[in-house]
Protein backbone atom coordinates (compact mmCIF):
# COMPACT_ATOMS: atom_id res chain seq x y z
CA UNK A 1 0.00 0.00 0.00
CA UNK A 2 1.30 3.48 -0.91
CA UNK A 3 1.11 5.17 2.51
CA UNK A 4 2.38 8.46 1.12
CA UNK A 5 -0.44 8.69 -1.43
CA UNK A 6 -3.04 7.75 1.21
CA UNK A 7 -1.66 10.46 3.50
CA UNK A 8 -2.05 13.04 0.75
CA UNK A 9 -5.63 11.93 0.10
CA UNK A 10 -6.41 12.36 3.80
CA UNK A 11 -4.80 15.81 3.62
CA UNK A 12 -7.17 16.70 0.77
CA UNK A 13 -10.12 15.65 2.93
CA UNK A 14 -8.65 17.73 5.77
CA UNK A 15 -8.60 20.75 3.47
CA UNK A 16 -12.27 20.33 2.51
CA UNK A 17 -13.45 19.81 6.09
CA UNK A 18 -11.29 22.69 7.33
CA UNK A 19 -12.79 25.01 4.73
CA UNK A 20 -16.30 24.08 5.91
CA UNK A 21 -15.34 24.66 9.55
CA UNK A 22 -13.80 28.04 8.78
CA UNK A 23 -16.59 29.37 6.57
CA UNK A 24 -19.62 27.95 8.36
CA UNK A 25 -18.54 28.06 11.99
CA UNK A 26 -15.76 30.60 12.40
CA UNK A 27 -17.05 33.16 9.89
CA UNK A 28 -20.84 32.73 9.77
CA UNK A 29 -22.45 31.16 12.83
CA UNK A 30 -19.81 32.08 15.43
CA UNK A 31 -18.39 35.22 13.75
CA UNK A 32 -15.08 34.86 15.55
CA UNK A 33 -13.36 37.82 13.82
CA UNK A 34 -15.80 40.12 15.64
CA UNK A 35 -15.50 38.60 19.12
CA UNK A 36 -13.19 40.37 21.50
CA UNK A 37 -12.93 37.16 23.55
CA UNK A 38 -11.72 35.24 20.44
CA UNK A 39 -8.57 37.29 19.94
CA UNK A 40 -6.18 34.59 21.26
CA UNK A 41 -8.08 31.85 19.44
CA UNK A 42 -7.78 33.79 16.17
CA UNK A 43 -4.05 34.30 16.72
CA UNK A 44 -3.60 30.53 17.22
CA UNK A 45 -5.73 29.84 14.15
CA UNK A 46 -3.57 32.22 12.15
CA UNK A 47 -0.30 30.48 13.03
CA UNK A 48 -1.82 27.03 12.53
CA UNK A 49 -3.28 28.00 9.16
CA UNK A 50 0.03 29.37 7.90
CA UNK A 51 1.76 26.16 9.00
CA UNK A 52 -0.90 24.09 7.24
CA UNK A 53 -0.47 26.26 4.16
CA UNK A 54 3.22 25.41 4.04
CA UNK A 55 2.47 21.71 4.62
CA UNK A 56 -0.17 21.53 1.92
CA UNK A 57 1.97 23.29 -0.67
CA UNK A 58 5.17 21.49 0.34
CA UNK A 59 3.77 17.98 0.50
CA UNK A 60 1.62 18.45 -2.61
CA UNK A 61 4.49 17.45 -4.86
CA UNK A 62 7.67 17.00 -2.82
CA UNK A 63 9.34 14.41 -0.60
CA UNK A 64 11.44 15.70 2.34
CA UNK A 65 14.77 13.91 2.70
CA UNK A 66 17.54 14.23 5.27
CA UNK A 67 17.52 17.51 7.22
CA UNK A 68 14.29 18.47 5.48
CA UNK A 69 12.62 15.45 7.12
CA UNK A 70 13.84 16.65 10.52
CA UNK A 71 12.33 20.07 9.80
CA UNK A 72 9.06 18.37 8.82
CA UNK A 73 9.03 16.50 12.14
CA UNK A 74 9.50 19.77 14.03
CA UNK A 75 6.63 21.38 12.10
CA UNK A 76 4.36 18.43 12.96
CA UNK A 77 5.30 18.86 16.62
CA UNK A 78 4.48 22.56 16.61
CA UNK A 79 1.17 21.86 14.84
CA UNK A 80 0.17 19.29 17.48
CA UNK A 81 1.01 21.67 20.34
CA UNK A 82 -0.98 24.49 18.71
CA UNK A 83 -3.96 22.17 18.17
CA UNK A 84 -4.01 21.17 21.85
CA UNK A 85 -3.65 24.80 22.91
CA UNK A 86 -6.52 25.75 20.60
CA UNK A 87 -8.74 23.13 22.26
CA UNK A 88 -8.00 24.58 25.70
CA UNK A 89 -8.61 28.19 24.63
CA UNK A 90 -11.89 27.30 22.90
CA UNK A 91 -13.12 25.48 25.99
CA UNK A 92 -12.30 28.47 28.17
CA UNK A 93 -13.79 31.22 26.03
CA UNK A 94 -16.90 29.95 24.27
CA UNK A 95 -19.50 27.21 24.09
CA UNK A 96 -18.97 25.38 20.81
CA UNK A 97 -22.12 24.31 18.95
CA UNK A 98 -22.54 20.56 18.48
CA UNK A 99 -21.70 20.68 14.76
CA UNK A 100 -18.41 22.46 15.47
CA UNK A 101 -17.44 19.97 18.19
CA UNK A 102 -18.09 17.08 15.81
CA UNK A 103 -16.19 18.79 13.00
CA UNK A 104 -13.19 19.48 15.26
CA UNK A 105 -13.17 15.87 16.44
CA UNK A 106 -13.15 14.54 12.88
CA UNK A 107 -10.45 17.05 11.92
CA UNK A 108 -8.27 15.94 14.84
CA UNK A 109 -8.71 12.23 13.99
CA UNK A 110 -8.06 12.78 10.30
CA UNK A 111 -5.07 15.03 11.02
CA UNK A 112 -3.59 12.42 13.32
CA UNK A 113 -4.09 9.75 10.66
CA UNK A 114 -2.31 11.59 7.84
CA UNK A 115 0.54 12.64 10.16
CA UNK A 116 0.92 9.01 11.29
CA UNK A 117 1.02 7.81 7.67
CA UNK A 118 3.64 10.39 6.76
CA UNK A 119 5.71 9.40 9.80
CA UNK A 120 5.87 5.85 8.43
CA UNK A 121 8.06 7.26 5.65
CA UNK A 122 10.34 9.12 8.06
CA UNK A 123 12.99 6.40 8.65
CA UNK A 124 13.52 6.13 4.91
CA UNK A 125 13.55 9.89 4.37
CA UNK A 126 15.94 10.51 7.27
CA UNK A 127 18.42 8.03 5.85
CA UNK A 128 18.59 9.79 2.47
CA UNK A 129 20.82 12.74 1.49
CA UNK A 130 19.29 16.12 2.29
CA UNK A 131 17.09 17.19 -0.60
CA UNK A 132 13.59 18.19 -1.64
CA UNK A 133 12.63 15.54 -4.19
CA UNK A 134 9.84 16.20 -6.69
CA UNK A 135 7.00 13.67 -6.40
CA UNK A 136 4.05 15.09 -8.37
CA UNK A 137 0.68 13.39 -7.89
CA UNK A 138 -1.19 14.92 -10.82
CA UNK A 139 -4.54 16.51 -10.02
CA UNK A 140 -4.18 15.68 -6.32
CA UNK A 141 -1.05 17.85 -6.13
CA UNK A 142 -2.87 20.73 -7.81
CA UNK A 143 -5.81 20.40 -5.39
CA UNK A 144 -3.51 20.31 -2.36
CA UNK A 145 -1.65 23.38 -3.59
CA UNK A 146 -4.96 25.22 -3.98
CA UNK A 147 -5.89 24.14 -0.45
CA UNK A 148 -2.58 25.53 0.74
CA UNK A 149 -3.28 28.90 -0.87
CA UNK A 150 -6.78 28.98 0.60
CA UNK A 151 -5.72 28.08 4.12
CA UNK A 152 -2.87 30.59 3.87
CA UNK A 153 -5.34 33.36 3.01
CA UNK A 154 -7.48 32.22 5.94
CA UNK A 155 -4.45 32.47 8.22
CA UNK A 156 -3.74 36.01 7.06
CA UNK A 157 -7.42 36.86 7.61
CA UNK A 158 -7.37 35.50 11.19
CA UNK A 159 -4.09 37.22 11.95
CA UNK A 160 -5.47 40.56 10.76
CA UNK A 161 -8.66 39.99 12.77
CA UNK A 162 -6.65 39.30 15.94
CA UNK A 163 -4.63 42.46 15.34
CA UNK A 164 -7.80 44.51 14.71
CA UNK A 165 -9.42 43.20 17.89
CA UNK A 166 -6.34 44.19 19.88
CA UNK A 167 -6.41 47.65 18.32
CA UNK A 168 -10.12 47.94 19.10
CA UNK A 169 -9.53 46.86 22.71
CA UNK A 170 -6.91 49.59 23.11
CA UNK A 171 -9.28 52.13 21.56
CA UNK A 172 -12.17 51.01 23.79
CA UNK A 173 -9.91 51.14 26.82
CA UNK A 174 -9.37 54.83 26.22
CA UNK A 175 -13.04 55.59 25.59
CA UNK A 176 -15.23 57.01 28.36
CA UNK A 177 -17.11 54.27 30.22
CA UNK A 178 -20.82 54.03 30.83
CA UNK A 179 -22.36 54.79 34.20
CA UNK A 180 -25.09 52.47 35.44
CA UNK A 181 -25.69 54.46 38.61
CA UNK A 182 -23.93 54.37 41.95
CA UNK A 183 -20.94 52.03 41.96
CA UNK A 184 -21.11 48.85 44.00
CA UNK A 185 -24.67 47.87 43.15
CA UNK A 186 -25.42 44.20 42.53
CA UNK A 187 -26.60 43.21 39.04
CA UNK A 188 -28.00 39.86 37.91
CA UNK A 189 -27.52 39.31 34.16
CA UNK A 190 -29.01 36.51 32.07
CA UNK A 191 -27.73 35.86 28.56
CA UNK A 192 -24.34 37.17 29.67
CA UNK A 193 -22.30 34.99 27.31
CA UNK A 194 -24.17 36.23 24.23
CA UNK A 195 -23.17 39.01 21.86
CA UNK A 196 -24.79 41.85 23.84
CA UNK A 197 -24.41 40.20 27.23
CA UNK A 198 -20.63 39.94 27.05
CA UNK A 199 -20.25 43.63 26.32
CA UNK A 200 -22.80 44.54 28.99
CA UNK A 201 -21.03 42.58 31.72
CA UNK A 202 -17.68 44.13 30.85
CA UNK A 203 -19.24 47.61 30.89
CA UNK A 204 -20.76 46.90 34.32
CA UNK A 205 -17.42 45.70 35.67
CA UNK A 206 -15.64 48.78 34.33
CA UNK A 207 -18.25 50.88 36.12
CA UNK A 208 -17.46 49.25 39.46
CA UNK A 209 -20.65 47.19 39.71
CA UNK A 210 -20.93 43.70 41.19
CA UNK A 211 -22.24 41.14 38.70
CA UNK A 212 -23.90 37.75 39.07
CA UNK A 213 -24.37 35.77 35.87
CA UNK A 214 -27.03 33.13 35.21
CA UNK A 215 -25.59 30.73 32.62
CA UNK A 216 -26.04 27.12 31.57
CA UNK A 217 -22.23 27.00 31.44
CA UNK A 218 -21.09 28.72 34.66
CA UNK A 219 -17.49 27.55 34.37
CA UNK A 220 -17.19 28.96 30.88
CA UNK A 221 -18.77 32.23 32.01
CA UNK A 222 -16.31 32.50 34.90
CA UNK A 223 -13.38 32.03 32.51
CA UNK A 224 -14.88 34.44 30.01
CA UNK A 225 -14.96 37.25 32.57
CA UNK A 226 -11.63 36.36 34.24
CA UNK A 227 -13.26 35.20 37.46
CA UNK A 228 -14.65 38.67 38.20
CA UNK A 229 -18.32 37.62 38.27
CA UNK A 230 -20.34 35.18 40.36
CA UNK A 231 -21.82 32.44 38.20
CA UNK A 232 -24.87 30.25 38.81
CA UNK A 233 -26.49 27.70 36.53
CA UNK A 234 -30.02 28.06 37.94
CA UNK A 235 -32.03 30.50 40.05
CA UNK A 236 -32.27 27.82 42.74
CA UNK A 237 -28.57 28.39 43.44
CA UNK A 238 -29.29 31.99 44.50
CA UNK A 239 -30.49 32.09 48.12
CA UNK A 240 -33.38 34.47 48.91
CA UNK A 241 -30.97 36.41 51.12
CA UNK A 242 -28.75 37.36 48.14
CA UNK A 243 -29.10 41.08 47.44
CA UNK A 244 -29.78 41.91 43.80
CA UNK A 245 -30.41 45.57 42.99
CA UNK A 246 -30.97 45.33 39.20
CA UNK A 247 -31.93 42.40 36.97
CA UNK A 248 -31.03 42.60 33.27
CA UNK A 249 -32.72 39.76 31.41
CA UNK A 250 -31.20 39.12 27.96
CA UNK A 251 -31.50 35.34 27.70
CA UNK A 252 -33.13 33.74 24.68
CA UNK A 253 -32.33 31.13 22.04
CA UNK A 254 -31.50 32.39 18.55
CA UNK A 255 -34.73 33.18 16.69
CA UNK A 256 -33.39 33.02 13.13
CA UNK A 257 -32.45 29.46 12.24
CA UNK A 258 -34.43 26.26 11.91
CA UNK A 259 -38.06 26.48 10.75
CA UNK A 260 -40.56 27.34 13.45
CA UNK A 261 -41.88 23.84 14.01
CA UNK A 262 -43.88 23.11 17.16
CA UNK A 263 -40.71 21.85 18.85
CA UNK A 264 -38.71 24.91 17.79
CA UNK A 265 -41.42 27.26 19.03
CA UNK A 266 -41.38 25.46 22.37
CA UNK A 267 -37.60 25.99 22.62
CA UNK A 268 -37.97 29.70 21.84
CA UNK A 269 -40.74 30.12 24.42
CA UNK A 270 -38.91 28.16 27.10
CA UNK A 271 -35.68 30.14 26.65
CA UNK A 272 -37.57 33.43 27.02
CA UNK A 273 -40.94 33.12 28.70
CA UNK A 274 -40.26 30.19 31.03
CA UNK A 275 -36.89 31.59 32.12
CA UNK A 276 -38.44 34.99 32.82
CA UNK A 277 -41.12 33.31 34.93
CA UNK A 278 -38.33 31.66 36.97
CA UNK A 279 -36.71 35.05 37.50
CA UNK A 280 -40.00 36.51 38.76
CA UNK A 281 -40.52 33.49 41.02
CA UNK A 282 -37.12 34.13 42.61
CA UNK A 283 -37.93 37.83 43.04
CA UNK A 284 -41.16 36.90 44.80
CA UNK A 285 -39.20 34.93 47.40
CA UNK A 286 -36.23 37.33 47.68
CA UNK A 287 -35.66 39.08 51.01
CA UNK A 288 -34.49 42.20 49.20
CA UNK A 289 -36.45 43.01 46.04
CA UNK A 290 -34.56 44.46 43.06
CA UNK A 291 -35.35 48.08 42.33
CA UNK A 292 -35.39 47.58 38.55
CA UNK A 293 -35.71 44.86 35.96
CA UNK A 294 -34.64 45.51 32.38
CA UNK A 295 -36.12 42.74 30.26
CA UNK A 296 -35.28 42.23 26.61
CA UNK A 297 -37.95 41.97 23.96
CA UNK A 298 -37.81 42.72 20.24
CA UNK A 299 -39.46 44.91 17.66
CA UNK A 300 -41.00 41.69 16.40
CA UNK A 301 -43.62 42.61 19.01
CA UNK A 302 -45.20 44.86 16.36
CA UNK A 303 -45.56 42.04 13.85
CA UNK A 304 -44.97 42.99 10.22
CA UNK A 305 -45.41 46.26 8.40
CA UNK A 306 -46.14 45.69 4.75
CA UNK A 307 -44.08 47.37 2.04
CA UNK A 308 -45.41 50.83 1.26
CA UNK A 309 -46.60 51.48 4.82
CA UNK A 310 -44.35 54.34 6.01
CA UNK A 311 -45.94 54.91 9.44
CA UNK A 312 -43.55 55.17 12.37
CA UNK A 313 -44.42 52.64 15.04
CA UNK A 314 -44.16 53.90 18.62
CA UNK A 315 -44.37 52.18 21.97
CA UNK A 316 -48.13 52.73 21.91
CA UNK A 317 -48.67 50.42 18.93
CA UNK A 318 -49.86 46.89 19.64
CA UNK A 319 -48.95 43.34 18.61
CA UNK A 320 -50.37 41.18 15.82
CA UNK A 321 -51.72 37.60 15.87
CA UNK A 322 -48.56 36.02 14.42
CA UNK A 323 -45.92 33.92 16.18
CA UNK A 324 -43.05 36.37 16.54
CA UNK A 325 -45.42 39.03 17.86
CA UNK A 326 -47.08 36.62 20.30
CA UNK A 327 -43.68 35.40 21.49
CA UNK A 328 -42.61 38.95 22.38
CA UNK A 329 -45.98 39.70 24.02
CA UNK A 330 -45.76 36.57 26.22
CA UNK A 331 -42.14 37.43 27.06
CA UNK A 332 -43.11 40.93 28.17
CA UNK A 333 -46.10 39.69 30.14
CA UNK A 334 -43.85 37.30 32.03
CA UNK A 335 -41.49 40.17 32.91
CA UNK A 336 -44.41 42.34 34.04
CA UNK A 337 -45.04 39.83 36.81
CA UNK A 338 -42.14 41.40 38.72
CA UNK A 339 -44.14 44.64 39.06
CA UNK A 340 -46.46 42.90 41.53
CA UNK A 341 -43.48 42.71 43.91
CA UNK A 342 -42.65 46.40 43.73
CA UNK A 343 -40.05 46.12 40.95
CA UNK A 344 -39.97 48.73 38.16
CA UNK A 345 -40.00 46.83 34.86
CA UNK A 346 -38.61 48.30 31.65
CA UNK A 347 -39.29 46.30 28.47
CA UNK A 348 -36.63 46.81 25.81
CA UNK A 349 -37.94 46.21 22.28
CA UNK A 350 -34.66 45.83 20.47
CA UNK A 351 -34.14 46.17 16.71
CA UNK A 352 -31.39 44.62 14.59
CA UNK A 353 -28.24 45.14 16.65
CA UNK A 354 -25.15 46.15 14.69
CA UNK A 355 -21.80 45.01 16.05
CA UNK A 356 -18.86 42.81 15.20
CA UNK A 357 -20.98 39.82 16.22
CA UNK A 358 -24.68 39.14 15.89
CA UNK A 359 -26.53 39.56 12.60
CA UNK A 360 -24.29 42.15 10.92
CA UNK A 361 -21.43 39.88 9.73
CA UNK A 362 -23.91 37.66 7.88
CA UNK A 363 -25.79 40.69 6.53
CA UNK A 364 -22.58 42.17 5.15
CA UNK A 365 -21.11 38.95 3.73
CA UNK A 366 -22.84 39.08 0.31
CA UNK A 367 -21.99 42.78 0.04
CA UNK A 368 -18.34 42.09 0.86
CA UNK A 369 -18.34 39.44 -1.87
CA UNK A 370 -19.76 41.94 -4.34
CA UNK A 371 -23.13 40.14 -4.45
CA UNK A 372 -25.19 42.67 -2.49
CA UNK A 373 -28.56 43.85 -3.69
CA UNK A 374 -32.20 44.28 -2.70
CA UNK A 375 -33.68 41.28 -0.92
CA UNK A 376 -37.25 40.40 -1.87
CA UNK A 377 -37.70 43.81 -3.50
CA UNK A 378 -35.85 45.74 -0.77
CA UNK A 379 -38.79 47.96 0.20
CA UNK A 380 -39.19 46.43 3.69
CA UNK A 381 -38.20 48.65 6.61
CA UNK A 382 -35.12 47.79 8.65
CA UNK A 383 -34.94 49.26 12.15
CA UNK A 384 -31.43 48.94 13.53
CA UNK A 385 -29.34 50.09 16.51
CA UNK A 386 -25.61 50.10 17.24
CA UNK A 387 -24.57 47.84 20.12
CA UNK A 388 -22.98 50.85 21.86
CA UNK A 389 -26.40 52.49 21.96
CA UNK A 390 -28.02 49.31 23.30
CA UNK A 391 -25.59 49.43 26.23
CA UNK A 392 -25.98 53.19 26.53
CA UNK A 393 -29.77 52.84 26.60
CA UNK A 394 -29.55 50.28 29.40
CA UNK A 395 -27.25 52.55 31.40
CA UNK A 396 -29.67 55.43 30.81
CA UNK A 397 -32.61 53.41 32.17
CA UNK A 398 -30.56 52.28 35.17
CA UNK A 399 -29.79 55.90 35.98
CA UNK A 400 -33.27 57.29 35.35
CA UNK A 401 -35.29 54.38 36.69
CA UNK A 402 -37.23 53.89 33.49
CA UNK A 403 -40.45 51.90 33.42
CA UNK A 404 -42.71 50.57 30.67
CA UNK A 405 -41.86 49.86 27.02
CA UNK A 406 -38.89 51.37 25.17
CA UNK A 407 -37.99 50.95 21.52
CA UNK A 408 -34.25 50.31 21.22
CA UNK A 409 -33.79 51.45 17.62
CA UNK A 410 -31.77 54.24 16.02
CA UNK A 411 -33.54 57.46 15.01
CA UNK A 412 -32.74 56.72 11.36
CA UNK A 413 -34.86 54.00 9.75
CA UNK A 414 -34.08 52.72 6.27
CA UNK A 415 -35.49 50.24 3.82
CA UNK A 416 -33.49 47.07 3.26
CA UNK A 417 -32.34 48.40 -0.12
CA UNK A 418 -31.24 51.73 1.39
CA UNK A 419 -29.38 49.87 4.15
CA UNK A 420 -27.57 47.79 1.53
CA UNK A 421 -26.58 50.83 -0.53
CA UNK A 422 -25.10 52.58 2.51
CA UNK A 423 -23.23 49.43 3.54
CA UNK A 424 -21.90 48.92 -0.01
CA UNK A 425 -20.68 52.53 -0.11
CA UNK A 426 -18.90 52.14 3.25
CA UNK A 427 -17.31 48.86 2.10
CA UNK A 428 -16.60 50.23 -1.40
CA UNK A 429 -18.40 47.36 -3.10
CA UNK A 430 -20.89 47.26 -5.98
CA UNK A 431 -24.58 46.96 -5.16
CA UNK A 432 -27.60 45.99 -7.20
CA UNK A 433 -27.80 42.21 -7.61
CA UNK A 434 -31.40 41.39 -6.57
CA UNK A 435 -32.29 38.31 -4.54
CA UNK A 436 -35.86 36.98 -4.84
CA UNK A 437 -37.78 36.32 -1.64
CA UNK A 438 -39.61 33.12 -2.60
CA UNK A 439 -36.69 30.73 -1.88
CA UNK A 440 -36.54 32.07 1.70
CA UNK A 441 -40.28 31.69 2.13
CA UNK A 442 -40.02 28.13 0.83
CA UNK A 443 -37.14 27.30 3.17
CA UNK A 444 -38.13 29.24 6.30
CA UNK A 445 -41.91 29.53 6.16
CA UNK A 446 -43.32 32.19 8.48
CA UNK A 447 -39.81 32.91 9.75
CA UNK A 448 -39.02 34.53 6.39
CA UNK A 449 -41.08 37.52 7.54
CA UNK A 450 -38.09 38.50 9.71
CA UNK A 451 -36.15 39.14 6.49
CA UNK A 452 -38.79 39.98 3.90
CA UNK A 453 -41.16 42.12 5.98
CA UNK A 454 -40.12 44.84 8.39
CA UNK A 455 -41.13 47.46 10.90
CA UNK A 456 -40.39 51.17 10.90
CA UNK A 457 -39.89 51.59 14.64
CA UNK A 458 -39.00 54.90 16.29
CA UNK A 459 -37.35 55.30 19.73
CA UNK A 460 -39.80 57.92 21.01
CA UNK A 461 -39.54 57.21 24.74
CA UNK A 462 -35.73 57.01 24.83
CA UNK A 463 -35.50 60.37 23.07
CA UNK A 464 -38.19 61.91 25.27
CA UNK A 465 -36.21 60.74 28.30
CA UNK A 466 -33.12 62.64 27.15
CA UNK A 467 -31.08 59.73 25.78
CA UNK A 468 -28.50 60.84 23.20
CA UNK A 469 -27.52 58.27 20.56
CA UNK A 470 -23.81 57.87 19.83
CA UNK A 471 -24.61 56.42 16.39
CA UNK A 472 -27.86 57.93 15.09
CA UNK A 473 -27.03 57.35 11.40
CA UNK A 474 -26.13 54.11 9.66
CA UNK A 475 -23.04 55.33 7.80
CA UNK A 476 -21.30 56.42 11.00
CA UNK A 477 -22.40 53.27 12.80
CA UNK A 478 -20.89 51.00 10.12
CA UNK A 479 -17.67 53.00 9.93
CA UNK A 480 -17.24 52.68 13.70
CA UNK A 481 -17.31 48.91 13.27
CA UNK A 482 -14.80 48.83 10.41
Amino acid sequence: MNTHLLALQLMAFQGCLGAFDTLYHHELTEALPGRASARLELAIHSVRALIYSALFIGLAGWAFHGVWAVLLLLVFGVEIVLTLWDFVVEDQTRLLPATERVTHTVLAMNGGAFIALLLMNMPQWLAMPTALVSQPQGGLSVFLALCGIGVGLSGLRDGWAAYALGRQARRDGGAPGLSFGDAGRSFLVTGATGFIGQQLVRALLRDGQRVTVLSRQPRQAAWLFDGRVDCVSSMEQLPPSRRIDVVINLAGARVLGWRWSAARRAVLRNSRVALTHRLVHWIAAADHKPALMLSASAIGYYGVQRAGDARELSERDGPQPIFMSELCREWEQAADGAAAHGVRVARMRIGVVLGRQGALPMMLLPIKLGLGGPLGGGAQWLSWIHVDDVLGGMAHLCQTGGEGSYNFTAPETLTQAQFGRVAAAVLRRPYGLPTPGWPMRLALGEQADLLLEGQRVAPHRLKEGGFVFRHPRLEGALRSLG
